[in-house]
Formats: C-alpha cells, structure tokens, sequence
C-alpha cells in the first residue's frame, strides 16, 4: 500500500525450520511440534551445558545449499559458523550459533506476479528454546520448552525490492512453494515452522535513495497478517512523516486482535551482537565439483513445471499451482496429464473436474483410475429417437412461444428448450443428439 506521496521500502527475513531426522550441532530428535513432553528432547549441546562440543549437521547444510541453487544463489565455497550475543531466557548459551560474513548462499532471485525480489543471503543456525506464559497454582509464569533448541533453522533474506503488501505475500508464499517442493522443510506457519518478518520503510515517491531507518515486523505466521501488518505500518509511518516527527528504528510486533502494530525494543545493529568465529566448529569448504553435484540433484522446479504443462497440456499456470505442492504429485499429474493427451483428452478439463471433486485424484486412485473415472463422466448415452421425439413434441406443445420465438429470429430460445427437453432424459443423454432432433422439429415447423 502506497499513496502519492510516500513510496514503501520492504524486505524481508523469513526463518523456516528444516526437517532434518536431528537437531542441528546435536543428535536429539528434531521434532519439536509433536514431543510428548517440554524439555525431552534435549542433551548437553542444545541445553547449552558447559563443556558440550557442537557437531554440524551435513545433510542440514546440503539443503541450505540446494535452497540457495535453487533460488539462482551463489555459493560460498568457504563458510563458517559464528557466535551470535545476545541474553533471552529461550536461549540457553547466551549466544546463538549463525552465520554472520560468509553465509552459505547470496546472490538470488524469486519471481512473482508482482515483480521479482532478489535475495541477499540465505544462512543457517540454531532455532531457540520456546517460552510458554501459563498460570501455574495462581502465579504468571513464564516457562522453557527446550525441544526446538537447536532445530536447524534456515534464514533467507532479501533486498529491499518489495513494493506492496501483496508484494510481500507472493514472495512468501513462492518462497513456500519452493521449500516445500524440494521437500526440506513442512513450513507449518501455524506451529511456528516458518516466521516472517518485514522490514518497512517509507520514502519520498520521488527519490531513489534508500531510508535511513526501518521497521521490523518480526514473527508474522501468516500471509494475511503480513500483508495486513505492512500496510498497517504504511499507514501508521506516512500519518508521522506528514507531521514531520522522526521515526525511530525499532522492532514491532503484530497484534492481530488489534489489527495493529505494537513497539517490542530499539533495532540492533550487527555490532550489538558481537559476532565471532565459533571456536568449536571447524570452517566449511567445499569443492565446485561437490557444488555441482547437489545442484544435479536439483528436481524442475514448480514454476518450471507450471510453464511447461502450460505449453505442452494447455493447464494454465493457476491450475497448476494447486497440484504442484511436492514432487510425488508433480510426477503423478505428469503421468496423468501424458496418458490424456496420449487420448485426446483434454488436461485442463480433467483437472478443473479433479479439482471439483467429480473426478478421484491420482493421488488417492492412481493416474489410470483418475483418468478412466473421467472418460466415463465424459461419456453420453445415445436416446431412442422415438422417445427423444415424443419428449420434444410434448415440451413444444406445453410451451408454444418456444416456436414462435424461434420462427421469429430468437434463436436462444434453443438454450431453454434443450434445458426443459433434458430434464425429461437421463443424467448422460448426450446433448448434441437432442439438439440436433430439437432443430429438426423446430425448422419443419417453420
């Protein structure tokens, strides 16, 4: 949201948990959402304890990486780990193991309708414990579930490239799209799985140079709140520059009861973290050849796939998008989709039915069954011509005007006469029969 005077500044900063079997720099059980228990699954490296020695999880960088070639990144071929400062309750070491100067991936790009955001880095960390505020025996208290400590957690950021709340949303939601395709993270926003957050600023419509401040928006979990978030913050940022106040650089949060943001804290600056090295992690190195061999095990991509169904089975790219969730349904619908051109059999019309629920999906029937479950709906029923007849002369005769009309030049009228004549007929008479007879007697008529 805009208005001719202030033009928005957005990017933003999405965290998403990767599903990874364990957690990242320990081996207990990453899965935080369904522990039967706070605090089970936990040893001395995610609680934080002293003397425990993190291990980083091969496979949780791997995927990072793979994100990072699949959002056109480059990749850092010497990364490092480093200490992140700073004193919460949810995080146990005073410090939180990230990536600061050399994240694994920079350099990317995601289309949307809207335009495209290019990404300015994509790091990995550590997730933080989970703070529960409950009434225990009458008192406010403030507990600490540690089972999401140190779930490996994937942070992608972007330039300020966003224009609009709707902006901000699409590029959410590919981004999404992307993850949950490449089938590295359940980005459950619900659970807390994906956060968002956006940086807003505003500037003169007519300038170019960015601001000198901005806005976090931190841990939105849904793109309804994001978009609502940010154009609240237009509104509430454009009312103080019209009254010439200064706009400090803070952290907000979204109350979405309230249907406003609210101040949290003053922005750090990277300096406020004091960043260093992690003594206790080696450096990464990789090779081009090892860069290159998890970019071949890169699947087509959604937006790729919807692109070429749209070439090949005429399905348009909206459709699409509603079947490509994972890359087991993507090979299902491709099957689907060649075997009905194969028939003549038109995709999109057997899509827009499975989609309607008149058809099974192949991913409860198979592609075979899917298909045949539409051929037969598609299917009509050849009527006795003496029956047809005789149901024709009897809705001629219970509506005169249909002839008159008809001899008259209106020749819609054909329309709700084949309406009044089909209701007489079965379910799967086909249409082009009682057409062709209903013209017949209409023209003898005449």
């Amino acid at each position: 949201m805009t208005n001719q005077t202030y033009q928005l500044v957005c990017g933003m900063e999405v965290h998403a948990e990767l599903k990874t079997a364990s957690k990242m720099f320990c081996g207990c059980k990453n899965d935080p959402f369904h522990a039967e228990q706070p605090n089970t699954y936990t040893c001395p490296v995610c609680l934080g304890l002293p003397g425990a020695l993190p291990v980083a999880n091969k496979r949780a960088i791997e995927w990072t990486i793979k994100l990072g070639l699949a959002l056109g990144c480059k990749i850092n071929l010497f990364s490092k780990f480093d200490r992140k400062h700073y004193f919460y309750p949810d995080l146990p070491k005073g410090y939180q193991i990230s990536q600061y100067d050399l994240p694994f991936c920079y350099d990317g790009t995601i289309e949307t309708e809207h335009g495209t955001v290019r990404i300015h880095r994509i790091h990995l960390e550590e997730d933080t414990g989970k703070l529960l505020h409950k009434t225990v025996a009458g008192k406010q208290l403030s507990l600490i579930d540690f089972n999401r400590s140190s779930v490996p957690l994937v942070e992608i950021v972007t330039e300020p490239d966003i224009t609009s709340a709707a902006h901000a949303a699409a590029y959410g939601k590919q981004l999404r799209s992307i993850m949950k395709y490449l089938d590295i993270a359940n980005c459950d926003m619900e659970q807390g799985g994906m956060r968002l957050e956006a940086n807003v600023s505003l500037r003169p419509a007519n300038e170019t140079a960015l601001p000198n401040y901005k806005t976090e928006i931190k841990n939105i979990n849904s793109f309804r709140f994001l978009e609502q978030a940010i154009d609240f913050e237009v509104q509430r940022q454009t009312a103080l520059l019209e009254k010439g106040e200064r706009i400090p650089q803070e952290t907000r949060g979204w109350n979405a009861v309230k249907q406003e943001t609210y101040p949290q804290r003053s922005k750090e600056d990277a300096e406020d973290y004091r960043y260093f090295p992690d003594p206790d992690i080696p450096p990464i190195r990789f090779t081009t050849e090892q860069i290159e061999a998890l970019r071949a095990e890169l699947p087509e991509l959604p937006d790729a796939v919807s692109r070429r169904w749209e070439a090949e089975y005429h399905v348009s790219r909206s459709l699409a998008a509603q079947v490509l969730e994972n890359q087991a349904a993507a090979e299902l619908y491709e099957t689907l989709f060649s075997r009905a051109k194969q028939q003549g059999v038109s995709a999109e019309a057997l899509l827009k039915n499975i989609q309607s629920k008149k058809v099974p999906a192949p991913e409860s029937v198979g592609a075979e069954k899917s298909l045949a479950a539409f051929e037969a709906l598609q299917k009509t029923e050849s009527i006795d011509t003496t029956e047809l007849t005789t149901i024709i002369h009897k809705v001629l005769a219970e509506n005169p005007d249909i002839s008159a009309k008809y001899f008259h030049g209106q020749k819609q009228i054909i329309g709700f006469a084949m309406g009044q004549v089909m209701r007489q007929l079965p379910q799967k008479s086909d249409p082009s029969q009682v057409r062709t007879a209903l013209l017949r007697e209409l023209e003898s008529s005449t």
